[in-house]
């Protein structure tokens, strides 16, 4: 089922962006805030945002996520389960 958000018809313009550029934006930007709080996989979020798995991990940078967020005992357990 879609999401429907409004925003103000001059905001692409704004940006200097198409409608379909800013609305692209908007969903990356909404799948990638939920992913980096744990709420969503990475898998779910790609699909959110309309693209495949490894483009959205290697476009998390240009929101200043980062791909793997383990702190350091899991990082510790995920070495010793290697």
């Amino acid at each position: 089922m879609p999401i429907v958000v409004e925003y103000p018809s001059s905001l692409p313009d704004a940006l200097q962006q198409s409608r379909e550029e800013f609305e692209q934006e908007a969903r990356m930007a909404m799948a990638v805030k939920l992913f980096e709080l744990k709420r969503i996989s990475s898998g779910m979020a790609a699909q959110m945002a309309g693209v495949d798995r490894v483009t959205f991990l290697l476009n998390l940078h240009r929101y200043g996520v980062p791909m793997i967020d383990l702190d350091e005992e899991e990082l510790h357990a995920d070495v010793a389960n290697a």
